[in-house]
C-alpha cells in the first residue's frame, strides 16, 4: 500500500461508530457519529481496516475499562500553539479532569484560555488525546467535539475505573 494515501476504518465503541482515518503507520484522525467536529470521508481516501486493528483493540480496551493510555502512532496535526495544547492534553493522567486556564498554564501562556479552548476543539485525535478531561472552571461540562453526551460517557467510564469522582 502507499505510504503517501490516507486510509480510513470505523470501529463500534459504546459513543457510537468511530471514524478511524490516517497513513498505512500513523494515526491521524479519529472522529465522532455527532456533535460539532463530525469528520467526512475524502474523496481521495481509501478504505482499508488493516493498519487499524491496534487502535481497534486499544480502544475496545478502553472502553472496557482495561487500558489507560494508548500506544499507538500518532501524527496530530496543527499549529505550534496547538500542538502544544495537544501536548498538553497528553499529560491529563487517566480519571482527572483539569480546566482550560491549567492548560494555558501548562504550556506557558497563561492568559490563553480561549485560544486553549479552541486549539482543545480542534483535537484531531479525542480520546487517544484525552481532550474530554477538560472541564470548565466551575466543574460544567463543556464543549466536546463529540458532544456533550459522549464526554460524559468518557468522563464517567473512566470514573468507574479509577475510583475518583467525576462532575456532572
Amino acid at each position: 500500500m502507499n505510504e503517501a494515501l490516507t486510509y480510513y476504518s470505523y470501529t463500534e465503541s459504546p459513543v457510537g461508530r468511530l471514524l478511524l482515518s490516517g497513513s498505512k503507520n500513523m494515526l491521524k484522525v479519529i472522529g465522532f457519529p455527532e456533535g460539532k467536529r463530525v469528520w467526512a470521508i475524502k474523496p481521495d481516501w481509501q478504505r482499508w481496516d488493516e493498519p487499524f486493528k491496534n487502535i481497534r483493540t486499544q480502544l475496545a480496551e478502553y472502553f472496557s475499562g482495561q487500558r489507560r493510555e494508548f500506544d499507538v502512532e500518532i501524527a496530530p496535526e496543527g499549529t505550534a500553539f496547538q500542538l502544544s495544547v495537544l501536548k498538553a492534553l497528553q499529560q491529563i493522567p487517566y480519571g482527572e479532569t483539569c480546566t482550560y486556564g491549567d492548560i494555558a498554564e501548562r504550556i506557558g501562556s497563561v492568559n490563553a484560555m480561549r485560544a486553549v479552548g479552541n486549539a482543545n476543539g480542534r483535537n484531531p485525535l479525542p480520546i487517544v488525546i484525552p481532550c474530554h478531561r477538560v472541564i470548565g472552571a466551575n466543574g460544567s461540562l463543556t464543549g466536546f467535539g463529540g458532544g456533550l453526551t459522549a464526554k460524559r460517557h468518557l468522563l464517567t467510564l473512566e470514573a468507574a475505573h479509577s475510583g475518583l469522582f467525576r462532575p456532572g
